[in-house]
């Protein structure tokens, strides 16, 4: 395989995914590799697994496919999360959660990129870790340099988003993620961001296009429906509390209450109301 088409964190946003396949076939891919998170949070998990499947993607176990199938519990997921699992456990065939129960929680590839959801590094827990700081990024490097597949990538989800991460000569920095240009002598973190719930202030798709052959990795933005998806989550009763409130806004709202300490209180009276 030269050409691998990233996706992942698609959480069952089927106009989303349909339009990403789309553009992935319009420009050429070999294989897509799904880095977890084919459900949740949206109203068309069934139809995700059933277009991913007929993708024939290479697919890694994420949190919420975890949980969906039973694998995991929703302990430390929010209440929207935790509600979602459950609405779309309710509503999937013994094949689908088979399937789901299925993923492995990694993959090699090749012998030159290992996929996970969440981070490489832990032995357990792998698809709920987050690298979103420097520190547990760093421990993933270190399990990265450490693995005897003797990859120099590793492609991962969970965080939403988009972001290429190098490591060389002892020293880690953040890359553009537009028309890179992999270096031999350096390890790197890919994270193609997410295709179905984008949580920053574009509301596109995202997924990225590795060319193995031609050792270049670009960000792709795709634009969808995304009214769709969110009318239909209103009426299944799982948007999440101001869902409505636009995303830059929301963001400052949350960085706001972060700042002042009321992050956490919110969120759990919120849960308490069932938002």
């Amino acid at each position: 395989m030269k050409k691998l088409a990233l996706i992942s964190d698609i959480h069952a946003n089927l106009e989303a995914l349909q339009a990403t396949l789309d553009d992935i076939a319009w420009r050429g891919a070999d294989r897509i590799v799904c880095l977890g998170d084919i459900v949740g949070y949206n109203t068309k998990p069934a139809e995700c697994i059933a277009l991913i499947r007929h993708a024939d993607a290479l697919c890694i176990a994420g949190n919420h496919d975890l949980a969906v199938c039973g694998r995991i519990t929703t302990k430390d997921f929010g209440s929207t999360a935790a509600r979602a699992v459950a609405w779309t456990r309710d509503r999937l065939s013994q094949s689908d959660l088979h399937f789901l129960g299925s993923l492995p929680l990694k993959a090699n590839i090749g012998g030159q990129v290992i996929a996970v959801h969440g981070a490489l590094h832990p032995q357990i827990d792998c698809a709920t870790i987050r690298l979103d700081n420097d520190e547990r990024r760093m421990q993933s490097f270190r399990a990265l340099i450490a693995d005897p597949s003797g990859a120099r990538l590793c492609a991962f989800g969970h965080t939403h988003r988009a972001g290429i991460y190098e490591l060389r000569h002892g020293r880690a920095a953040r890359q553009p993620e537009r028309n890179f240009r992999l270096r031999d002598d350096a390890y790197y973190l890919i994270n193609p961001g997410t295709v179905g719930q984008p949580r920053g202030g574009d509301r596109r798709a995202s997924y990225m296009v590795l060319d193995l052959e031609h050792r270049t990795l670009t960000l792709h933005r795709v634009t969808y429906d995304a009214a769709a998806p969110l009318a239909a989550t209103r009426k299944a009763g799982l948007a999440p509390a101001f869902a409505s409130v636009p995303a830059p806004l929301r963001g400052a709202l949350a960085a706001a209450l972060h700042t002042v300490g009321l992050d956490r209180p919110i969120k759990r009276f919120a849960g308490l109301l069932g938002l």
